[in-house]
Order: structure tokens, then C-alpha cells, then sequence
């Protein structure tokens, strides 16, 4: 994590500028040498019986370095696409195709990995990659788009100055961090599958996967329901719902309804994402969004870091997992109620289609 999130760290808003100043699928494009390269070095050193950790530190970092200048380009090229009106819906479409990577994806990994061994999966990675840049290559933008700003430092300047002037859309990042740095139970989730709900292995796996699918049922749910309009009150109200499943998950000692209640966090998170984007993306115009999809990529990298370390130091210092998460939550209900004090702009927030 820490090889990945450093050199995204260091390039990040450098990647932002460059995706407000370069056609955003060429940035994309020139981004997946990291991915495409690694695959085949990591291919050859497997193949070979040479493969060591620092090989595997170093294409993580590589391709942490290619994520700086992947992301702000590809999460600001969505609304360049896709009309306002549809942008929510497109938003929970690129949800579920990112919970059906995240469910088959480690499934198919291990089955060909049992098959056939490691190096041929990389192959066969290098070889998705080509697919997936023959698709962006179909991708079309109208030629108002196009920018032809020049790459400099004071562009960096500006995009802080843009988010500091827009509390709605500073607010909805920070939110975001905290909630995920409080209330992340991933991290102690084998300890209550073993210690507290004692339903082991099998039981973990089942508690994963709720998670998965709660995440994939809301996400194409919200395909078929109206665009949300006042997606900063939803926001509020969602992540501190997320915070109060989390309490209820933490007390629980019943497997039923802790599944029940850890599915639930993946429903309030994934209704937070949508609406999070649609504050993010539609409040952001064009020129600026790679910048401003730069700090919102950082928050982002930041709380998922962040988020299983606070709640395993928590459990370490206390011995007490149930502790960890509990705290956890009612931390992340009061970081809402904080944030949606200090920054009222956020709780009437509205994105109009």
C-alpha cells in the first residue's frame, strides 16, 4: 500500500494539471505503459524463478507513479462524455462494473493462477490492457473540449484556490476521508469471523462477499431511480447512516445480523459515491476537473491507508476489536454532524441534471 500510495503522493497534482492541459485519453493511454510494462517484467521474472519483493515494490511503485496521471484524466473524462442528465446513472454503471471486477476478478485470478500458474495470468493481464486501449481509442469528445492551456505551476495554485472557494465540494471530500478512516471494519474482519461470531473461515468469506453484493444490488438499483437532486443532504444523511451500521455491526454477536448489517455499509458507502460524484464532477467545471480529481484521488488513497490503520492500532492499544469498531462508527456519526455544522453549504448542496 504504502510502495503504491508514495509515488501517487509525490505526482498527483502534477497528473492533474496534465489532464487539464492534454487530451485526457492520450494522458490515460500514456498511463497504462506502468500496467502493461510491469505485467510483462513481473511475466518474465516469475517465468524465469527470478521474481524477488523488490520486483514486485518496484512495479507497484511504477505503476503507483502511472495512477497519479491515470486517475485525475480518467475520472474527469466521464462527464466529458456523458450528458449531465445521464451522469448519475453512468456513475452507478462504472460502480457495477467496478463490485463485478472486484467480485470475479480475485475468483478468476485463483482459478487460471490453479490452471496454469502465475506468469501466464500477468500475460494474460498485458493482454487486457490492449483491449482496454483499443476501447478508449473509440472514445469520442467534442472538439470544444480539447485544451490548450500551458502546463505550469500556477495551474496547481488554481485548482486549490477553486476548492477553497467551493466549501460544498471541499466538504464532501473531507467527509468522505473521515467517514472511511472511522468507520473501516475490513481490517478486523477475520478477527470477528474467528473470535467474536466464531464461524471461521467459511464464515469470513460469507461476510466478505455481503459486503460485494449489498454493494452491487444498490449500485444497479440506483440505474433504474431518478437522478438524486439534493445530493448534499443525501451525502450527509447516507455516510452517517454507514456510521451507525457500523456501531450496530460491531455490537452484533448474531452472524445473520451482522451480515445483514455489514451488507448495509456497502449500500449507504456505494449511495455516497454516487452522490459524491455527482457533487464533485457537476460542481467542477471542465477546465479545472483534473485538478480538482487529483485532491479528491488523494483524500480518497488517503483514507483507505489511513482507515486500517487507525482502527488496528485502536484494537492493538485497547485489545478489543469490538471496541475498535464501535469507536470507530460513533467517530464517523461525529465527523458528519462536525463537518455539516462547520460547512453548511454542504447539507443544501443540490446538482441539478
Amino acid at each position: 500500500g504504502v510502495a503504491h500510495f508514495v509515488p501517487n503522493l509525490a505526482m498527483s497534482f502534477l497528473g492533474g494539471a496534465l489532464a487539464d492541459t492534454r487530451d485526457r485519453r492520450l494522458v490515460i493511454a500514456v498511463a497504462q505503459i506502468a500496467p502493461f510494462s510491469a505485467s510483462l517484467l513481473l511475466a518474465a521474472l516469475t517465468a524465469t524463478g527470478t521474481i524477488s519483493l523488490t520486483a514486485i515494490y518496484l512495479a507497484v511503485g511504477f505503476t503507483g507513479l502511472a495512477s497519479a496521471f491515470d486517475g485525475p484524466a480518467r475520472g474527469s473524462l466521464l462527464p466529458q462524455v456523458v450528458a449531465r442528465t445521464s451522469f448519475q446513472r453512468a456513475v452507478t454503471v462504472s460502480n457495477v462494473a467496478t463490485q463485478l471486477a472486484r467480485v470475479l476478478g480475485p475468483a478468476a485470478a485463483g482459478l487460471l493462477i490453479a490452471q496454469f500458474d502465475v506468469a501466464p495470468v500477468y500475460l494474460l493481464h498485458v493482454g487486457m490492457v490492449l483491449v482496454g486501449l483499443a476501447f478508449l481509442a473509440g472514445i469520442t469528445i467534442p472538439a470544444s473540449s480539447n485544451p490548450t492551456a500551458r502546463l505550469n505551476l500556477a495551474l496547481v495554485k488554481e485548482g486549490f484556490a477553486f476548492m477553497w472557494s467551493h466549501p460544498a465540494i471541499l466538504g464532501t471530500m473531507t467527509l468522505d476521508m473521515f467517514a472511511v478512516i472511522f468507520a473501516g471494519v475490513d481490517a478486523l474482519l477475520p478477527i470477528y469471523a474467528r473470535d467474536i461470531l466464531g464461524v471461521g473461515a467459511a464464515g469470513y468469506g460469507l461476510l466478505a462477499s455481503a459486503k460485494a453484493v449489498g454493494a452491487l444490488i444498490t449500485s444497479v438499483t440506483l440505474t433504474f431511480l431518478p437522478p438524486i437532486v439534493g445530493t448534499g443532504r443525501v451525502l450527509v444523511i447516507t455516510l452517517a447512516l454507514y456510521g451507525l451500521a457500523t456501531i450496530g455491526f460491531g455490537l452484533s454477536v448474531w452472524f445473520p445480523l451482522s451480515l445483514i448489517l455489514y451488507g448495509l455499509t456497502a449500500v449507504f458507502d456505494q449511495v455516497g459515491v454516487v452522490v459524491r460524484q455527482s457533487i464533485i464532477q457537476l460542481g467542477t467545471p471542465d477546465a479545472l476537473r483534473g485538478r480538482v480529481n487529483a485532491a479528491n484521488q488523494l483524500f480518497i488513497a488517503s483514507s483507505n491507508q489511513l482507515g486500517p490503520v487507525e482502527s488496528g492500532l485502536v484494537a492493538t492499544w485497547t485489545s478489543s476489536a469490538v471496541f475498535a469498531v464501535v469507536t470507530g462508527g460513533i467517530g464517523c456519526v461525529a465527523a458528519v454532524a462536525v463537518i455539516a455544522a462547520l460547512i453548511p453549504a454542504l447539507w443544501h448542496h443540490r446538482s441539478e441534471p
